[in-house]
Order: structure tokens, then sequence, then C-alpha cells
């Protein structure tokens, strides 16, 4: 299962980032999206837009591509 089908106020853990390209897993793994933690779907927007995701507190946005590539098991 990957991020695009996460629902609203859905929480994941997430399971697999290798299929992302090195530069957005470097910055994710900067900002403390890894393996093994868990999220919350806080928002998406229309039209294959952006996903709104928080994790610790903090609310960042991934563009639907990646989100694609990043695979997930529901809690």
């Amino acid at each position: 299962m990957s991020l695009n089908e996460l629902h609203l106020g859905e929480k994941a853990t997430i399971v697999n980032l290798s299929s992302l390209n090195r530069y957005i897993k470097r910055r994710l793994l900067d900002l403390g999206i890894l393996e093994g933690e868990e999220v919350l779907l806080k928002n998406r927007m229309p039209f294959h837009g952006p996903f709104m995701i928080e994790h610790n507190g903090q609310i960042l946005g991934i563009r639907y591509r990646e989100a694609l590539q990043i695979e997930i098991k529901t809690s």
C-alpha cells in the first residue's frame, strides 16, 4: 500500500522509502520521516496535488508522485 491510498485522518506506519529519489529520501530523513515511523494524513489537495502529513507535531507537504513511492501499512 502506498501513501496516496491513505484516507483523511488515518494513521499509517512507513514501511519502505527505498524507491524514492535519493535527494527526496535524504530530505525526509532530515525531517525525521524514517521507516517505522507513524504519520497521520491531515489533508490532500485535489487533482493530484500535495499531501499534508503530520509527524511528531510537524506538518509537511509531500508531492503526489513521491506519495506513490512511499510504502506504508495502516495501523
